[in-house]
């Protein structure tokens, strides 16, 4: 049986750090969009910001349905599995927003993590619910290790090449809704 937390809690933080993969899914606002979920999984591309707030580091990638659905309707899940030890699947669901490297704050954001080779932007999650549940249909499964192949290939596309590769990629998601935006327009100072 499920269990609903009022916030991630020391435990959940503890097993949200331990587990090497997480899960990523969105929808766009209409019934007929495709669902997107997909798994995330290079070491340290996780944060947990404060007990209702999380972010992780979203790499230049074949697609961009998760940027996509977020300037669509901003809903997300993310979720945790335990492949090893006790049985446990943490949701967290909620609202996010992206901070891409063309944006104000994504230096900040970035230095929160490890390994930014080909970061295209910061997903960051304000969490509403948490929830766990007893993962008892999750199999055991042994990390043999990370596949050390994403951020390598994008550094040597140069930054160039990366922004070639987003323009080709990633402006639209596969329900044809804009996504990550190549020539962000200067957001106006203001005079006051």
């Amino acid at each position: 049986m499920g269990k609903v937390h009022e916030k991630i809690d020391g435990r959940l933080r503890a097993f949200i750090d331990a587990q090497p993969m997480f899960f990523v899914a969105t929808a766009p606002s209409g019934p007929d969009g495709h669902v997107n979920l997909s798994p995330k999984g290079i070491a340290g591309s996780f944060v947990v910001l404060d007990e209702h707030t999380v972010a992780y580091l979203d790499l230049t990638a074949s697609g961009a349905e998760t940027i996509a659905h977020l300037r669509d309707d901003g809903r997300i899940t993310l979720m945790f599995c335990a492949f090893e030890g006790p049985p446990n699947i943490v949701r967290l669901y909620g609202r996010g927003r992206f901070v891409t490297l063309y944006d104000e704050g994504f230096d900040e954001l970035a230095a929160l993590f490890p390994e930014t080779r080909g970061a295209r932007a910061v997903i960051v999650v304000e969490v509403d619910r948490v929830s766990d549940s007893c993962g008892y249909g999750v199999p055991l499964m042994t990390l043999e290790g990370e596949r050390d192949l994403l951020p390598p290939y994008m550094e040597r596309k140069g930054v160039e090449g990366q922004a070639d590769y987003r323009r080709l990629k990633n402006r639209t998601s596969i329900d044809g809704l804009p996504a990550f935006d190549m020539d962000p327009v200067p957001t106006a100072l203001s005079t006051d």
